[in-house]
Order: structure tokens, then sequence, then C-alpha cells
């Protein structure tokens, strides 16, 4: 079966942008001729491959499309950097990635490694229990996740565990949890997650005092260095990643408000069982990477 490029670009742009208007503008096209590419290919692969909703997205299909496309792009990729002359031709590689692994061990692990095989990132930074869907629907070729499962024709590797710390500063800790953490502090000191995905604070204080996801004030501060600042600077408390605890080395620093109860959280590299061999190569040394910094 030979898929027509003008059509498979239309239906990666409209997937890609959320709409048919933003993918016309992409591509230089007008929203008919973009509407009448994506409908050529769905006629021939006798499928619906976009809801047309707002923003438009793929459907089950269309995702295994999406898949198939990314992967398609990237093995061509490889083997034109093969071919070429210089054969340390740029690789493009797009990865989702938690916050907390982006912001803690992956660049440092792997700066010399992307440096020398001249890989590109393309990263979507997402909550390390939602990465998963950024694979399932084909927006991605690799992903650190929690989920331990890998999806059909998929592979996933343990990678270790990311240890947290509940933490505040001492103005803090004086202020709002001076007779320590109890559910009635617990109910109005705020606290700073990442973003309303962000389960790590509300499953703690759900399991520990019983308090149900909105029975406490809450910030939302994605990214893992500002998540981290906004809790140094005395605006609420929350979890914290080991690895961050410990290259915080300037005296500003927080005490656990648990000491003896840290938050652990398996993580799982998942990507495609047929890869291009660079991705092979790049898969191994991230997970070991991952595997000489984490539990």
């Amino acid at each position: 079966m030979d898929l027509n490029p003008k059509h498979t670009e239309a239906f990666r742009a409209v997937v890609e942008t959320g709409s048919f208007e933003q993918a016309a503008l992409r591509l230089h096209l007008t929203s008919p001729a973009i509407s009448q590419r994506v409908r050529a290919l769905e006629s021939q692969l006798g499928n619906a491959l976009i809801v047309r909703s707002r923003p438009a997205r793929a459907t089950r299909m269309g995702q295994r499309l999406m898949q198939y496309l990314k992967r398609a792009k990237l093995l061509e990729a490889d083997l034109q950097a093969e071919l070429a002359v210089q054969q340390d031709a740029p690789l493009t590689l797009v990865l989702a990635l938690n916050a907390d692994s982006m912001g803690t061990w992956f660049f440092p692990a792997l700066s010399e490694v992307l440096i020398r095989e001249r890989v590109l990132l393309d990263l979507t930074v997402e909550d390390q229990d939602h990465t998963y869907t950024l694979l399932e629907t084909g927006m991605a070729i690799g992903c650190i996740s929690t989920e331990p499962k890998p999806m059909r024709g998929c592979t996933a590797e343990p990678l270790g565990v990311m240890r947290y710390w509940l933490v505040a500063t001492p103005a803090f800790r004086q202020q709002w949890f001076a007779h320590g953490l109890t559910r009635k502090a617990a109910r109005t000191a705020p606290v700073v997650a990442y973003t309303r995905k962000d389960t790590l604070q509300s499953s703690f204080l759900q399991e520990a005092l019983g308090l149900p996801e909105g029975a406490y004030p809450c910030h939302y501060v994605p990214g893992a260095t500002s998540h981290f600042n906004a809790i140094r600077y005395g605006l609420g408390y929350g979890m914290v990643p080991e690895l961050l605890l410990k290259a915080n080395t300037d005296g500003e620093l927080v005490e656990m408000l648990t000491p003896k109860t840290p938050a652990d959280v398996a993580l799982y590299w998942h990507t495609w069982k047929v890869q291009s061999p660079r991705l092979e190569q790049l898969s191994r040394q991230i997970v070991a990477a991952a595997r000489s910094m984490l539990k």
C-alpha cells in the first residue's frame, strides 16, 4: 500500500496543531485543501482518522497511523545519515519526559552522548503518569513513564526509583506546622504542585492524613526548578526529588517534614521494539544513565 506523502503530511499537521485551519497555515495551503487530502487518506485506508472536534484529534486508527509515520520518519532519517557523506548527520529525537527526570539526571547523564551522536531533541514535558499517552497516540517515539507494562509493539525497561521528600523552609514549617504535620494544619497550609495532573502531594496527603484533593490550598508551578524555587522561597510545601535536594548547596536549605517517610516513584523507559540502530543505541544509554543515578 502506497501512502501519498502529501496526504500523510496533511494528516500529521492536523493532529499536531489540533485544527484544519492551523494545519493549512503550517503547510501554506487552504483549509479545504487540507480537508480534501485527509478525506482522501481516510478513503484509501477505509477508516476515519480525525475526530472533527475542537481541538481536532486522531481516532484510534489515526493514532496507529501517527505511530507508524513517526517511526518511518525516524528510520528514514537514520538511513539518510548512514548514506550521507557526513556520517554524523543530526538525528531528531521526539521524546516525552517527566519534568523531574529532565530537571535532575537526564542532561547531566546524557549530554555527552547527545552531543557526540549529534542528536536534536524535540521534547514534550508531561507528568510521569501521562507521558505514556503521548507514545500511545504517536506524538513521541520514546517516553519515561510510571506505567510498567509496554503497549503492543513496544518494550518497557525499568529505570529505577525517583525518591521524593516532603519539604518546606524552616520559616514555613514554623508558621504552619509548629506542632507537626497535622490534619488540621494541612487543611490551611498551601501546597506547591506542578500541575493539576500532579498527584504526588495529593496522594501523600490522602494516605497520611486522609485529606482529599481540594481540601487544602494549592499553588500550581510547572517545571522542576520553578517548583523547587517556589518551595525554597516559602510559598508553600511539597514533594521534591532527592536528586534536586542534594544539588542544592547554596545554603537556602529546606527541611524534611516527614524525614522517615519518602515517596518512591518507579520509572520505566518505553520505546518501540522495531527502531533505528541509533535510537536503539540511545535507548540503551538512557536506561544505563538512569540506573546509575536512580535508586
